[in-house]
Formats: C-alpha cells, sequence, structure tokens
C-alpha cells in the first residue's frame, strides 16, 4: 500500500491550496484579524530573522550601515514626486485622524470608537521611503566629501493589497530597503549593479534557488527610477516570483527633494540615488521552489534547526541514558560550525511517540533527522533521513562518522536542492520566435513555461498582450539570454536582437 502524502491537496492536485497547506503544516504562518495581514508564527519568523542575519552581513561587507525611518509619510512628500506617487497611490493606507472617541449607538446601546481629531497634515503609512528618506539626506549631505552615503533599514511597510497570499502578497510585509547617494550617475550605477549582483548571490547560495538577473521594461519599472533591476526566480508550477529589485533612480528624487551637495567646484549639485529590497515575499518563494507533497523542506542555511535528533525510548528504564546520549551527541555538533554558524541542533524530548515526532519534522522541512535507540547506542551508530531524499530513505553510520560528516552532509543537502531547482528552470525556459506558439504556450490552464522572445512592443503593446493573457515581461536577461542575432519581434515583427522573458507571475 502507497505511504499516503503529509500535505493534501497535492501540488498536482490544487497548487495555491497546497501551499497553504504546506505553511500550516509547518505551523509558519498564519492570516490575522486584520484583512490582507499576516501572524509570522516562530517557526517562519526564525527562517526570516536567518535571512536577515545573512543579508545584513553583505550589506556591512559592502559598505552600507543600519539607520531607521518613521513609518509615516506626508502626503506632502509624495506630492513632490508625481511619478512616484502615482504608482503607489492605490496602494496607500491613509492616517487622517489622531484619536478616537466613545460613542453609544442609541440603537444598539452598544459602545462604538468614532475616529476624531481631524489631521491639518495626512500621511500615509509607508509602502516605501524614498521620499521620507530624501528628506533626510537633503539635510544630512553637505558636501561631495559626504558621499558616498550608503544606509539600509529593516522594517515593516503596508500596500493595500486586493488579493492578499501569506508570504508573497499582503497588506504589511517585513523587508529591508536600502537607499544611497553619490557624487556621479557612474557610481550611483555601479552601486545599483553590485546591490542587484548580491541579492542574485544570496538567494542561489542561501536559498538555493537560482534567478534570472535582467532588467525591468519602461513599463514595469519601479515608478520614479531611471532603470530598475530583478532578479526572478520559477517556482514549482513555473510562475516567476520577483524576488528582489534594485534601482538606479538617476537625480529624479534628488530634483524633486533638492538632495544636493557642495561639488568639487564648489557649486551646488544634485546627487545620484538608489534604492533597492527584498521582503518576506522570499520566504514564499523558498517555500514554492523547493517543498514537497509532505511538507515544507528548507535549505540548510536558513533551516531554524538544521539537524534533529529524536531518541527512540521503548523502556522507561533505559529513558533517561538514551536522552542523555542524545544530548551529548548534539553538543558535539553545536560545536561545528557551518557557514560561520554553530551548527543548530535539537533534542526532541518531548513525550510524544516516534512516529508524530518524525512526521512533526517532516513537515518543518528539517534537512536531517537522527534517531537513536538502545540498538543503535550499543552499536555506536545513529539512523539518518536526509529531507531532500524520499521521506523512507533511511540510512546507517557511525556516530563518530556522523559526527565527523555533518558539515559535509548539509553543503550536500544544500547543494542538492539547489541542482534540483537549476535543472527544474532551465527545462522550462525555451525560446519562441512566433505569435501562435506563443500564445497557445499561454492559452491554456495548465503550467505555462517561461518564453526567451524577440521583442521590440511599445509600452502599450506590453500592456495589452500581457493583459490579454494574464502574463508580463518578467525582465530583458542580463548577458547572452537577452541578446541574440537579429530576428522579427513576435508582435511587431520589426527587426531586434533584444530578448524579453515573458510568464506566468505571482
Amino acid at each position: 500500500m502507497a505511504q499516503q502524502n503529509a500535505i493534501s491537496p497535492t501540488r498536482a492536485q490544487d497548487f495555491p491550496e497546497w501551499y497553504q497547506q504546506v505553511i500550516k503544516a509547518a505551523d509558519m504562518a498564519e492570516n490575522s484579524e486584520v484583512r490582507g495581514c499576516m501572524v509570522i508564527k516562530p517557526w517562519g519568523y526564525a527562517i526570516w530573522e536567518l535571512i536577515q542575519q545573512q543579508l545584513d552581513a553583505e550589506f556591512k561587507r559592502t559598505g552600507h550601515s543600519n539607520a531607521y525611518f518613521p513609518m509615516l509619510i506626508p502626503v506632502a512628500y509624495l506630492e513632490k514626486e508625481a511619478e512616484h506617487a502615482e504608482g503607489f497611490a492605490t496602494e496607500c493606507a491613509v492616517v487622517t485622524h489622531h484619536r478616537l472617541e466613545a460613542q453609544k449607538d442609541p440603537d444598539t446601546g452598544k459602545t462604538r470608537m468614532i475616529p476624531a481629531g481631524e489631521l491639518t497634515d495626512k500621511y500615509v503609512i509607508r509602502p516605501t521611503s524614498e521620499t521620507v528618506i530624501g528628506a533626510a539626506f537633503s539635510r544630512w549631505l553637505e558636501s561631495y566629501r559626504d558621499l558616498p552615503f550608503k544606509v539600509n533599514q529593516w522594517c515593516n511597510v503596508m500596500r493595500w493589497e486586493m488579493r492578499p497570499r501569506i508570504f508573497l502578497r499582503t497588506a504589511e510585509f517585513l523587508w529591508q530597503e536600502g537607499h544611497t547617494a553619490h557624487e556621479t550617475r557612474e557610481e550611483a550605477e555601479h552601486e545599483t549593479a553590485t546591490m542587484h549582483k548580491v541579492y542574485e548571490d544570496f538567494q542561489r547560495d542561501v536559498l538555493a534557488v537560482p534567478s534570472i538577473p535582467g532588467e525591468k521594461t519602461e513599463h514595469e519599472r519601479f515608478p520614479g527610477a531611471v532603470r530598475t533591476f530583478t532578479v526572478e526566480a520559477m517556482v514549482q508550477d513555473r510562475k516567476a516570483i520577483q524576488a528582489g529589485t534594485s534601482h538606479f533612480l538617476g537625480q529624479n528624487f534628488a530634483k524633486a527633494q533638492n538632495i544636493s551637495f557642495a561639488g568639487r567646484n564648489n557649486e551646488r549639485q544634485y546627487a545620484w540615488t538608489t534604492s533597492w529590497g527584498v521582503s518576506t515575499r522570499m520566504i514564499g518563494m523558498l517555500i514554492m521552489a523547493h517543498s514537497d507533497d509532505d511538507g515544507l523542506v528548507c535549505p540548510p542555511r536558513v533551516a531554524p534547526r538544521q539537524v534533529v535528533i529524536i531518541p527512540v525510548t521503548p523502556k522507561a528504564e533505559t529513558r533517561e541514558q538514551i536522552l542523555t546520549h542524545c544530548r551529548e551527541l548534539a553538543a558535539k555538533l553545536a560545536a561545528r560550525q557551518y557557514h560561520g554558524m554553530p551548527v543548530r541542533v535539537e533534542v526532541d524530548e518531548r513525550d510524544l511517540n516516534g512516529g508524530t515526532k518524525k512526521w512533526e519534522w517532516i513537515k518543518k522541512g528539517v534537512p536531517l533527522r537522527v534517531e537513536i535507540g538502545p540498538r543503535d547506542i550499543e552499536k555506536a551508530s545513529v539512523c539518518l533521513a536526509r529531507r531532500d531524499r524520499p521521506v523512507g530513505d533511511k540510512w546507517f553510520m557511525l556516530e563518530t562518522d556522523f559526527e565527523a560528516q555533518v558539515i559535509e552532509l548539509l553543503e550536500d543537502i544544500q547543494n542538492s536542492l539547489l541542482a534540483r531547482q537549476q535543472a527544474f528552470r532551465d527545462a522550462h525556459i525555451r525560446t519562441c520566435d512566433h505569435l501562435d506558439d506563443f500564445k497557445k504556450n499561454f492559452s491554456g490552464e495548465g503550467d505555462a513555461d517561461w518564453l526567451l522572445c524577440p521583442w521590440d512592443g511599445s509600452p502599450e503593446q506590453e500592456e495589452e498582450l500581457g493583459k490579454s493573457l494574464r502574463i508580463s515581461i518578467r525582465c530583458i536577461p542580463h548577458g547572452e539570454l537577452g541578446q541574440g542575432p537579429e530576428a522579427p519581434c513576435i508582435l511587431t515583427g520589426r527587426p531586434t536582437t533584444r530578448r524579453v522573458l515573458w510568464a506566468r507571475s505571482y
């Protein structure tokens, strides 16, 4: 009899619902009482903390310092940058009052809290912080000697979301946003490219998700930016997730908010600015990229527990001996370093049966499970299972060999997840030169490949074609993918060497 999967429905049956059930089974997050918002539970937040910790080290390595700015942004600030404000206008939550007053309903007798004290100045809860940070830059920067100025903040933002999905799209979410000011255009463009590469490398090396780096088209560009760069990840239903963006803002925000400085010739000039960010959306990407029909599969570098030891205690009189043995092994493992951090190991000492414990850790995606019982102690061995392999696969190792090889095992799991995802992605990106084939790929209800196409259409044509098939140009890929021999655009027929990636997306 075939073993039943832990998650129902399966990916093949209903991918969106499978995703929700993986999050529930792993106890990562839940919908809150506030529509469109989420409660991130300890297991999910631990993943975010590990993302944050490792990314923050990269930001500091590249010369950035952390700061914090207000979550309330005067509407007047947005009015200074019309294109930027228009791009976020429909997503803004507006604060208009500063107190509540209790009033009794004459019909029901119930007390209601009524907004009172209307604000003279209206505020939005930050959808992003270019304007408020630009205002600070305008106060702080005096001379070219103050540049470059590089800050980052870890915070929450709010963008009113009509179709929420935990981690992927919520009204409030967590993120980081970097903001920098530079003396020259070249320095700002270099900063934009540097942070774009930081995101690409981080997602590949830490999250085990290979992305396609590239530039957004004019139609998809960040509001107010001169150029926007993105990393696009493919998940298991072949949809794209915009996993991070880096924006070259030129002098647009500097001119709107008077971010100027005394140059080397002692004349006032406007700074060149950038912004870049990633969010808790990366957790959704990780879930959709790696997980299976038994639950979460978590790459070791962001697994809250990398090794879980499950004591097998069939007799009460030997329980303490086995627990002591497991604790001693855990201490030895925790003394070892994996990518600069102690191995995260836990001994599951709860008074539950072994099968319940095993399935809980499977659903939470722990990379390595270790079972130790009386016979294992007698043989000086351990029973091992890897989360990147079928649930029933187990093997035995001498305990001393396991202790010596635990780092290699974790790295092998990390690499196998990356290789698997890379192979899947590459198998579902293909070239397309004809509009009929293009429409056939995207017209059905099933999973659709990403198509690399010659493109010379206008932003208006891009929008019209995208809406008709519910797709978008994800990016103009960097390198050879984004350029090819001259060929007719699939829509206009005009010759072009540019190639773009079209896909469905979240």
